[in-house]
């Protein structure tokens, strides 16, 4: 899909969790990031549901990232959603 198209991107990129200065053992898998500045979350449900949105939203703080997009190809159409972390 995105080598195809000679976009740069990382699969299930992983991020490191900091809290108050520290690094937590836990972290989290994007399943894309794109262009060094995209978190791509994929989604194959009935519908968006509200903790889609929020894990989305977590990711983005953790990562220090603004911009993201969550998709979902479980619906009739492809749906997708823009979500903007302004911390």
């Amino acid at each position: 899909m995105f080598s195809d198209r000679r976009l740069k991107y990382e699969r299930e990129k992983p991020f490191k969790i900091e809290c108050e200065n520290e690094i937590l053992r836990h972290r989290f898998d994007a399943d894309f990031f794109v262009f060094n500045s995209i978190i791509l979350e994929i989604k194959a449900s009935s519908q968006f549901h509200p903790d889609n949105f929020n894990q989305t939203l977590n990711y983005l703080k953790a990562s220090q990232v603004k911009p993201g997009i969550l998709t979902n190809f479980g619906e009739a159409r492809l749906n997708f959603k823009r979500v903007i972390c302004t911390y």
